[in-house]
């Protein structure tokens, strides 16, 4: 049932090969242009001094990275999500959770704490798991049954923890705003070497749990009943997806800011590809095939900020949002239909 040979032949060769050449050409773009040789010559000469060394390791390796496990995160989460809930529309940005990790990084970074490296992500993930609380509170006993409510739920919540995060930047003194403004609209500029084991080791463990829970999780995306049948504990794993989802959005959003619609848009961009090439791919399928594909979009996402305007760089969060808003509105349709 999970083995892979569902997929054509050539899917994995070609998202591997994927995976080496998005990050690669977006090495090669910047303020500083280089060619595949400079950037080929730096990785496997990484100890010698030089402009493209400095410029590939110290400055857009680190960021194309983040930006892969930023992608592979919020992917995975948002495919997740939608199995365990069975509603086409979740994701860690229109669930809540994304503006409450953000709302819990504004308060250390507004409040006493400062953006140290244990209290940014702690608070973060604190903000991502209240407002899943809330979510669950307002959806009710068996609200997840209602894709519209939960739909509402999540929005009320998001725009709630936005409302909030609004107020304590307000109130908060200019270096703080203009840093903390920046940082809201998503971005992976500043991300550096010793920060990248937070959201890789929090991906890790997301997906070892996904994996591990994959049969529950797939009995789950047939229904409630087929699971109970099948002697799954449904609300234990539903909760458990969803703190899984939350450490992960969080561990981005603590280095990134707010980037969203990647968990939507990504895992419906396969099944779109699944059905329109006639493809019957496996749960397991699914979420690698969304894994690399989260990874290859962002960093082509942080590739077209860098050059859409010239000498500026624009927010992650404002290129996904544009993306994702128009793919929210086609998928609100087939939903009614």
């Amino acid at each position: 049932m999970h083995k892979l040979d569902n997929a054509p032949a050539w899917l994995w060769p070609s998202l591997l090969l994927l995976l080496i050449a998005a990050p690669l050409f977006s090495i090669t773009q910047g303020a500083i242009a280089l060619d595949l040789g400079q950037v080929w010559g730096a990785l496997v000469e990484p100890t010698q001094q030089g402009l493209s060394q400095s410029v590939v390791w110290q400055l857009r390796l680190p960021r194309v990275v983040m930006a892969m496990i930023a992608g592979a995160a919020l992917a995975s989460a948002g495919f997740v999500l939608q199995s365990v809930t069975r509603n086409p529309l979740a994701d860690p940005y229109l669930f809540g959770i994304s503006s409450g990790a953000s709302f819990g990084a504004v308060v250390t970074i507004t409040g006493a704490f400062g953006a140290s490296v244990w209290w940014l992500p702690a608070g973060a993930f604190a903000g991502a798991v209240l407002a899943i609380g809330l979510v669950l509170g307002l959806m009710g006993q068996a609200g997840y049954r209602q894709a519209e409510r939960m739909l509402l739920a999540g929005v009320a919540v998001s725009f709630l923890f936005s409302a909030l995060s609004a107020g304590l930047i307000y109130g908060a003194d200019t270096n703080a705003i203009a840093s903390v403004l920046f940082w809201n609209m998503g971005s992976v500029a500043r991300v550096e070497w010793s920060q990248l084991w937070l959201p890789s080791s929090a991906l890790v463990i997301a997906l070892g749990w996904f994996l591990w829970q994959r049969r529950a999780i797939e009995a789950m995306a047939c229904g409630d009943e087929a699971a109970h049948t099948l002697g799954v504990r449904v609300r234990r794993v539903r909760v458990q997806a969803l703190l899984m989802a939350a450490l992960v959005t969080s561990a981005v959003v603590a280095l990134c800011g707010g980037i969203g619609f990647v968990g939507l848009v990504v895992p419906h961009l396969v099944r779109l590809m699944n059905r329109g090439f006639g493809w019957r791919l496996s749960w397991l399928q699914h979420l690698l095939c969304s894994v690399g594909l989260g990874a290859i979009f962002l960093v082509l996402v942080d590739t077209l900020a860098r050059l859409l305007l010239p000498a500026q760089e624009l927010p992650l969060g404002v290129i996904t949002a544009s993306i994702g808003s128009i793919f929210f509105i086609y998928l609100l349709g087939r939903v009614r239909h």
